[in-house]
């Protein structure tokens, strides 16, 4: 809700974030942009204001300034809510099952920011917000700016307990399933999946002497495993084999676990370097899930997270989620959000307009490059705005396909309120 008093009021917020998030999406992310991009046919179009008219600019970088010091931690939880709700949205049913990744970023800081702390890891100060995808086609579900710390287990439940809240109100009987690294192997977050009753995990987990202990005999049977092949390749009766990698599966319970769990181990040899001996590289991962073998499990389920990865430079690298640079914790909350709804907007637009298109894999910065910043001819009627393309513009055909998907012929398309 706008808190504004409407008798000063130039721009509604309704204005105000369309032009800042479409600005973000079209590779202008930061807020003193919009000095030069306030008369800007197109963004004044994208705001339902004719493109040509002079009298109607959009806000300029202070009044997104403003807006930024103006959000308070009840803006934020709704913005985050409707996040989530967007994400619901985009089904028209509700779906047999889902996988959701969940992964840390750094998001590095140079100045005094409320909340920045230095990370060992990263070798910087930072903060280290969460991000959650949809696994099947790369929806954003949640963003939230975090501490540069690492998240405590009571944390990473405290989020995911509001998210799968907002999921059971609409899909009750959907089957969800949790993903991430280790980060996420808290006995906090387990027991809050386990009592959900229809959702799974598949976390990575830390070794320790226990696991170490439990996974000896399947190290040895890789060891083993290699001299073998090594010893029939020296006498030409076989391959020559560089690395082994078995897999296996026991029950374990840390202390601080809920119950015991099905932990799924990795027991690979890798060859030494330079004559370095060989190397043992064991890998664990703890799930909730009984069907899947211990190496479709590990090497499908639990690897294939590593496309989240991906999903993150999108946000982070071609829409600058990281431009985090306010003096309020708050406001670069807000900052994250508005690329969050961003990178929305690719996404939408990949699933529902460049599908089949040499387009339909592509990031965002190209998609920038490609459709966005194109040269355009802007004619304004009484009842109508004609855009024209140049004659030798190479993706003519490329918008003309994406416009009829998007708005079909059929379809009612509100009218642009006329110029006066």
């Amino acid at each position: 809700a706008d808190s504004r008093d409407t008798r000063y009021i130039t721009h509604p917020l309704r204005d105000l974030l369309t032009q800042r998030v479409f600005q973000i999406a079209s590779g202008y992310e930061d807020g003193n942009d919009a000095n030069t991009l306030r008369g800007d046919p197109l963004f004044k179009l994208a705001a339902d204001r004719a493109p040509l008219d002079t009298d109607n600019l959009l806000a300029c970088g202070a009044t997104h300034s403003r807006l930024e010091g103006a959000l308070n931690s009840r803006d934020i939880y709704r913005m985050a809510r409707a996040l989530v709700l967007q994400f619901i949205a985009g089904y028209s049913c509700a779906p047999a099952s889902i996988t959701l990744d969940l992964d840390h970023t750094d998001d590095a800081t140079y100045g005094q920011q409320p909340l920045s702390f230095y990370n060992h890891h990263y070798g910087h100060y930072c903060y280290l917000p969460l991000l959650v995808f949809e696994a099947g086609k790369g929806a954003l579900v949640a963003a939230v700016l975090r501490p540069g710390k690492r998240p405590t287990g009571a944390e990473n439940a405290m989020i995911m307990k509001r998210v799968l809240g907002l999921l059971r109100q609409h899909w009750p009987q959907t089957h969800i399933v949790l993903r991430g690294d280790g980060h996420f192997a808290n006995p906090e977050l387990m027991e809050l999946i386990v009592a959900d009753g229809n959702a799974d995990f598949i976390f990575g987990l830390g070794g320790n002497a226990v696991l170490t202990r439990r996974a000896e005999g399947l190290m040895r049977n890789a060891r083993g495993h290699l001299a073998l092949r090594r010893s029939l390749a020296a006498q030409g009766l076989g391959p020559a084999v560089a690395a082994v990698r078995l897999f296996g599966e026991f029950e374990y319970a840390a202390k601080s676990w809920p119950q015991a769990f099905r932990v799924v181990l990795k027991a690979e040899v890798l060859p030494g370097s330079f004559g370095a001996p060989d190397k043992d590289n064991e890998r664990f991962v703890v799930t909730s899930m009984r069907g899947p073998s211990p190496r479709t499990l590990y090497q499908q389920d639990y690897c294939a997270r590593g496309q989240a990865e991906g999903w993150i430079k999108q946000v982070k690298c071609d829409l600058k989620a990281d431009r985090t640079s306010a003096q309020s914790f708050i406001a670069n909350f807000g900052r994250l959000l508005f690329a969050a709804a961003a990178y929305v907007l690719h996404q939408q637009l990949r699933q529902l307009g460049l599908q089949g298109t040499a387009l339909a894999t592509a990031q965002p910065k190209t998609v920038i490059l490609s459709l966005f910043k194109i040269a355009v001819r802007v004619k304004q009627y009484k009842d109508r705005v004609l855009l024209h393309l140049p004659t030798a513009c190479p993706v003519k055909a490329l918008l003309a396909t994406v416009c009829k998907r998007l708005y079909p012929p059929n379809s009612r398309v509100r009218a642009m309120l006329a110029s006066p």
